[in-house]
């Protein structure tokens, strides 16, 4: 149980090693895997039992406080070196033999590496993440129909990232077990009535680069600081067609912020090194939305593709969206 390894889906590889591998991101994956598998199962992975001495009992006390502590931390543990401190931090009152072994198990840095020196089980790095952001997400590839304008998107994160891992609900696995079988025996109708209870829980199962089955949780997302052109209103589709260009079939870091009043996370999108925003407002395809984000490189980009009257300010004055679609509300009344 829980003896299959497999990489993180946004690095878009699909190996598979044992426990104790020395591939420590290996070693993340596998042990969300088997988090995973706690909560379905309430057992723990085999082999566990050769590199620790406590009981598998015990071993199982260790993975209902390490399902707590994951789903509680924010954000999530990603790198091993963090899942190592979480590791640390969540046993640390247990036997060092016992944390050590655990730790070898999923080929984590141990206690006494340099780089697992914070008792804190989640670590930022201020340089790579802006102020405000709660977490972050690795998306799935983008499906070009997930775009319905310049600044909304649709994507999917993998249920096996270590971020959503723990928190996959229980009927939500069983569901994707039951269709994979159902599809198996070519019981279409009985795994099709299965994936619609799977996507009403607000997840799907998607199909990976190798014709494997991926178990992903959606999210809506906003693009935080710029406003787009309604479809309808001139210039919308052509800024739509841009976001499409630069994130079809691509893995997102998305920096998320808030959620919005109809659901929607609001976050920096970050696709090949390339800030999405930032690309938006040169090419002129969005308003910096600055009643909702104040960072000023955002207007200078504006001001920039103003200047070169380039994208919607080849207009001599195009309407703002915010106003499009207030007098469109009002005029519905």
């Amino acid at each position: 149980m829980g003896n299959a390894i497999r990489y993180l889906a946004h690095e878009a590889i699909h190996h598979h090693h044992a426990h104790g591998s020395t591939t420590s991101t290996a070693g993340v994956s596998a042990l969300a895997h088997d988090l995973n598998q706690f909560e379905l199962t309430s057992e723990v992975p085999e082999g566990l039992s050769q590199l620790v001495v406590s009981s598998k009992k015990a071993q199982a006390n260790w993975y209902t406080k390490l399902l707590q502590t994951w789903q509680e931390a924010i954000p999530a543990p990603e790198t091993p070196e963090q899942v190592s401190a979480l590791v640390i931090q969540t046993l640390k009152h247990h036997k060092k033999d016992d944390v050590e072994g655990f730790l070898k198990f999923y080929g984590l840095p141990l206690q006494d590496n340099p780089q697992v020196e914070s008792p804190d089980p989640v670590v930022i790095n201020p340089t790579s993440v802006p102020e405000g952001v709660k977490f972050e997400l690795h998306t799935l590839p983008v499906d070009a129909k997930a775009i319905p304008d310049g600044d909304t998107i649709t994507v999917y994160v993998s249920a096996s990232d270590p971020r959503e891992a723990p928190s996959v609900p229980k009927a939500v696995q069983v569901a994707a077990s039951q269709r994979a079988k159902a599809r198996a025996s070519k019981d279409y109708p009985k795994a099709d009535a299965l994936h619609k209870t799977i996507i009403e829980a607000g997840y799907r199962v998607l199909t990976g680069s190798n014709d494997e089955d991926i178990l992903a949780k959606k999210y809506r997302v906003r693009l935080s600081g710029i406003d787009c052109p309604e479809s309808k209103m001139p210039y919308g589709q052509e800024a739509k067609q841009e976001l499409v260009k630069l994130v079809q079939g691509k893995c997102l870091i998305i920096h998320v912020y808030t959620e919005d009043r109809y659901g929607r996370l609001v976050g920096d999108i970050h696709c090949n090194g390339k800030f999405v925003q930032e690309v938006m407002l040169k090419k002129g395809c969005a308003w910096h939305y600055a009643a909702y984000d104040k960072r000023p490189e955002l207007i200078k980009w504006e001001n920039a593709a103003r200047a070169k009257q380039v994208g919607l300010w080849a207009s001599p004055n195009p309407q703002k969206p915010w106003e499009w679609r207030k007098n469109k509300r009002d005029g519905n009344r």
